[in-house]
């Protein structure tokens, strides 16, 4: 019995040794606790009450957004295929990168569009005005020498075409578009980590005009305009003093980038889904894929990538890979024999996809594009993420400083002025649109809406559509429209960009060597 007794006494005691190691053990984080990322600059430990809870998210991969395929960038060669038929000589062939981004699968379909127009009306019950900017211009069907009056009644409306295209939208209807899909993404990312309460979007959508509506830059930068905040129960986020935080900043890692219509070098080397082309493309960590850099295909698919059919052995053998005009008067086949069973445009997930998995690049209908339209962009564009129509903005502040929301809710901007932006190296004005485009330093001059129809509203189109012929089938062709006019052949889609390793998720960036041990062998 002692020596129960005696050996009890001892566990007890190194058991009690044991905690007492282990307490502070647990407080700095050892092998019971959570070990605290500390600063390499200072020492502090990060999300530490004794530090002020700098909260540092470790590094945290990019979710893809609703709608979205991840394509991973690259080197290509952007412009003309083949033989410029037009004669515009706007599409001249020239080596570009672009790195990776998000681009919606499919075209934006009626039934997305009236969702945000079931939005618009509800939010913003009294004013007209509104509505009236954002809807679709359904006469875009008319046709003098046509009986299209059934496409005016209900193309956009009925249920068949719930997964068709939207068409007549402008660039700038699409454009609004993209700023209210991320208002809307982020507002439930919000919702369902429990910054924002449920019940948000419909206090919102039962008449709350702009002041009750969630805008993610007004979140960003003066979230006291911002109602319904609240801090989830098991909140990770604290502030200075040890209270949970009510608000998130984009540095945790839980709001998305903004949605956007893509520019030209991006829908162009997406739509060639060229990964599929590559040999030997990289499928995991530590793999080396091959490099490919020349790419010549004419169209946008995967398969017979210079042919219109599918050549593929099987059923589909022979069948057309795009919803486009075969000839004058031409835009099905005969009965009985539809060769591409589209007389108008087709459902978004029609023909054949091609290698990211996006539908309908080529054909079905064309898309708007992020850039302003010049004939030779192609002389002085940049050779990383080219793109023109830029305007640096900033946000608009109030005489007391105060920044200002609009009718939408959106926050008030404004262009850069040439003062401020006086002393930079890397910019010299705020609206660059015709940035080395007729200045001293300009290869080509135009009279941009004065002597001809292209003007600062220009905007690109690509991709061909199904009242094209297939020479505009090729993404390297290139359109474009007045940014208010819209036409029964032009949709849109929206992209993102990609924040982070440019392989994608599972993916490091940089090449990262390992440190080679030292020989210890005599000589």
């Amino acid at each position: 019995m002692y020596m129960l007794k005696s050996l009890s006494a001892g566990k007890l005691t190194l058991i009690a040794l044991t905690a007492l190691i282990a307490l502070p053990s647990c407080k700095n984080g050892g092998i019971f606790g959570k070990k605290k990322e500390k600063s390499a600059v200072t020492g502090w430990n990060y999300d530490d009450k004794n530090y002020g809870n700098f909260h540092v998210l470790k590094a945290k991969e990019q979710k893809t957004g609703p709608g979205l395929v991840f394509i991973q960038g690259g080197t290509f060669v952007m412009g003309a295929k083949e033989e410029d038929v037009m004669g515009d000589w706007n599409n001249v062939p020239r080596r570009v990168s672009v790195n990776s981004f998000y681009i919606d699968e499919t075209e934006v379909a009626n039934v997305h569009y009236r969702e945000y127009l079931y939005w618009l009306s509800n939010t913003f019950d009294n004013d007209t005005t509104i509505m009236k900017m954002a809807l679709p211009d359904t006469l875009v069907w008319r046709s003098e020498l046509a009986y299209n009056e059934p496409y005016v009644d209900y193309y956009f409306r009925y249920p068949a075409y719930n997964y068709y295209p939207v068409v007549g939208v402008s660039w700038e209807q699409a454009h609004d578009f993209c700023i209210w899909r991320t208002d809307r993404v982020n507002e439930k990312l919000l919702i369902d980590k429990g910054y924002l309460n449920k019940k948000a979007p419909l206090t919102a959508m039962r008449g709350g005009e702009g002041d009750a509506t969630f805008n993610t830059d007004t979140y960003l930068m003066d979230p006291d305009m911002i109602n319904n905040k609240t801090a989830p129960k098991k909140n990770g986020l604290k502030d200075v003093s040890g209270r949970p935080r009510k608000v998130v900043t984009f540095e945790d890692g839980i709001l998305l980038p903004g949605y956007r219509l893509p520019t030209e070098a991006e829908w162009e080397y997406a739509a060639y889904g060229l990964i599929s082309q590559n040999p030997k493309p990289r499928t995991k960590e530590k793999n080396h894929g091959e490099e490919v850099i020349s790419n010549q295909q004419v169209y946008s698919w995967s398969k017979n990538v210079n042919g219109l059919r599918d050549n593929r052995r099987g059923s589909w053998q022979g069948e057309f890979l795009a919803n486009f005009k075969r000839g004058s008067g031409d835009m099905m086949g005969v009965a009985g024999g539809l060769n591409d069973r589209a007389a108008i445009p087709g459902p978004v997930k029609s023909y054949y996809p091609n290698g990211y998995g996006l539908y309908n690049m080529s054909g079905n209908v064309s898309e708007w594009v992020a850039d302003v339209y010049r004939p030779m962009t192609s002389i002085d564009e940049n050779g990383f993420n080219p793109y023109r129509g830029n305007k640096f903005e900033e946000y608009y502040k109030d005489d007391q400083g105060e920044y200002v929301r609009d009718t939408l809710g959106r926050l008030k901007k404004r262009v850069v002025t040439d003062a401020e932006s006086e002393g930079r190296r890397n910019y010299q004005k705020g609206d660059v649109i015709n940035y080395l485009d007729g200045d001293s330093i300009s290869n080509v001059t135009y009279g941009y809406g004065i002597t001809t129809l292209i003007s600062d509203k220009s905007r690109v189109i690509k991709g061909g559509s199904w009242n094209d012929m297939p020479y505009w089938l090729s993404p390297g062709a290139r359109r474009f429209m007045e940014q208010d006019e819209s036409s029964s052949t032009v949709g849109f889609r929206c992209a993102m960009t990609r924040l982070g390793s440019p392989e994608g998720n599972g993916f490091k960036e940089g090449n990262i060597f390992g440190t080679r041990k030292q020989n210890k062998k005599k000589n």
